[in-house]
């Protein structure tokens, strides 16, 4: 049987390399059985060619989303706005989520499913909650802390009802996108996973599952039931 094939989004070229994906991502989905493919954000129509080979996508992390693409205004902490990958990945989204394509969507990718479904960011976290939960450890460095997730959710049956995260963010959801439901939370309250009920193939998570999953089964849960999902479409 053919493994299934999962599309992975990816970070900027720069100089002196090309689109690229961190490489915790990519071995947590070998870890699972998938067989990853990398999707350089070079243009919205390729969506279409890339999903009729996929089998399942995962919306990595990454740089702040352009405010003005959910009427965010401005903050001097934002950084690495990318116009193209903006462009490409939020089309990806649209139609990963048109299609129930299964999907986990990580830290800037939860982001994204926020923002297609209408729904709005905090700027910089510090500024609405303060600094006594840390979300992003000075200057840009991931820190662990505590999560409680919905008992009942599709997350709390991969990962319990409490759990240690790796956070790496200085952004979260503000008001939920259309047909969103939180079910996850740091200690401040801030949204840490959000489900989608009339789409069971969606996980979608602020932490970043990636940087554990070596050594935590939990974290290394969400690549495997993505996987899982994935191999069903095979």
């Amino acid at each position: 049987m053919a493994k299934p094939v999962i599309g992975l989004t990816t970070y900027p070229p720069g100089p002196g390399h090309g689109h690229h994906t961190p490489e915790l991502y990519v071995q947590a989905v070998v870890r699972a059985g998938g067989v990853p493919v990398l999707l350089p954000h070079v243009g919205a129509d390729m969506v279409d060619d890339w999903l009729a080979g996929l089998d399942g996508v995962v919306l990595i992390g990454g740089g702040d989303i352009e405010p003005a693409r959910y009427d965010g205004g401005e903050h001097p902490t934002i950084y690495n706005l990318n116009p193209a990958r903006d462009d490409t990945e939020l089309a990806l989204t649209r139609a990963v989520l048109a299609r129930q394509l299964p999907a986990l969507a990580i830290c800037r990718g939860l982001q994204l499913v926020n923002t297609v479904l209408g729904g709005s960011l905090h700027l910089h976290l510090p500024d609405v909650v303060g600094e006594d939960t840390l979300h992003r450890a000075p200057p840009r460095e991931p820190i662990p802390h505590a999560v409680t997730v919905q008992p009942g959710s599709c997350l709390a049956g991969l990962l319990g009802e409490h759990s240690k995260s790796a956070s790496w963010h200085h952004q979260a959801i503000d008001q939920l996108g259309e047909g969103l439901v939180a079910v996850a939370w740091a200690p401040d309250g801030v949204i840490e996973a959000v489900e989608q009920p009339d789409n069971p193939n969606l996980v979608a998570v602020q932490w970043h599952p990636e940087i554990t999953a070596a050594d935590d089964a939990r974290q290394q849960a969400l690549f495997d039931h993505l996987v899982r999902l994935a191999s069903k479409a095979v």
